[in-house]
């Protein structure tokens, strides 16, 4: 090797040092979980106000949302124990959008663990909005991802931005499982700006199904009962006929406009890890940045949530939406 080779080869590595290498693929970081609890993530959290049982504006009377404010944002406004936000001089907040999981059939915001996420959301200084969506099979795709979408852009009407003291440009969504899924969608629907509309600055999926079409049966192998739940999703008799399951499906929405994504898998769980490793590759593919932390056993969702892995989410949010 000549003088001026090794030059360059050493400048190379000295670069790579410097750089570090980005994740390509479906590569991810994979952690053991010190989950003790079915819901690590359900504790109490005193100092957050919530705000029971919003009207957004979805599609169906009575479907509701709930907001979760930090300690120094909101407080008592009444014996009743109501709240309202109190006047503060703090920036205006970056708010998270929390989306249940369920199988798109059941699931509530109000449920012990997913009010424990909202909770948790707002203890970091986010404000949080736990948002309940129409279900399945009564009500099948879209109505779910449309009123995941109504209930980004009531966020970003001017009522909610100065009651809440948000910051439009900094809303961002977390779903596990068929919440997942959602917020996956959610962030890859669309193009454009991501400080309009119903788009989102970040997205963290938790164990969402990516793939509801029959290619994604070859990831990993979708358990038959769970085809079954997503056809009544979808609102498909049969797969032979359905061309809304391509629709549904963040696989097939992808492009370099997305924003960033934090997607978390455990490896031996109900949906297969290839399902999050497709999504990943094909996001990082479009040139979209994407944490991927993979998880050993089997914990599904919002299960993964042991402090190791609530302390890289609320890290991850807070450094993409720091505005």
């Amino acid at each position: 090797m000549t003088s001026a080779a090794r030059t360059l080869a050493l400048a190379l590595v000295v670069l790579t040092v410097l750089t570090g290498c980005g994740s390509t693929g479906s590569d991810s970081t994979t952690v053991d979980s010190t989950a003790t609890a079915p819901y690590p993530a359900t504790r109490a959290y005193p100092g957050v106000a919530v705000l029971t049982d919003l009207d957004y504006g979805a599609q169906n009377a009575g479907t509701l949302l709930d907001v979760c404010l930090p300690a120094d944002v909101a407080e008592p406004a009444s014996a009743a124990g109501t709240t309202e936000p109190a006047t503060t001089t703090e920036p205006t907040r970056a708010a998270v959008l929390s989306v249940h999981g369920g199988s798109w059939r059941q699931g509530d915001k109000d449920d012990v663990a997913w009010r424990s996420v909202c909770e948790w959301l707002a203890s970091e200084g986010f404000v949080a909005v736990s948002v309940n969506y129409a279900l399945a099979p009564e009500h099948p795709f879209p109505a779910g991802i449309d009123d995941v979408r109504t209930a980004v852009k009531w966020l970003r009407e001017n009522a909610q931005v100065e009651r809440f003291n948000i910051d439009p440009a900094r809303i961002g969504a977390l779903g596990g499982s068929a919440g997942g899924n959602l917020v996956s969608l959610l962030g890859a629907g669309g193009s454009g700006p991501l400080d309009s509309g119903s788009r989102v600055a970040a997205v963290v999926d938790l164990s969402g199904p990516a793939d509801l079409t029959t290619a994604g049966f070859s990831l990993g192998g979708v358990i038959s009962t769970f085809r079954t739940i997503q056809l009544a999703y979808l609102g498909c008799a049969s797969y032979s006929d359905c061309p809304q399951a391509r629709a549904a499906s963040p696989l097939y929405s992808v492009d370099r406009s997305d924003p960033p994504f934090f997607v978390g898998h455990s490896l031996d769980e109900i949906i297969p890890q290839e399902q999050s490793e497709a999504l990943v590759e094909k996001l990082r593919g479009a040139g979209v940045s994407v944490e991927f932390v993979t998880v050993e056993g089997t914990r599904h969702s919002i299960a993964m949530l042991d402090p190791e892995m609530r302390e890289r989410i609320s890290t991850w949010l807070r450094d993409r939406l720091a505005g």
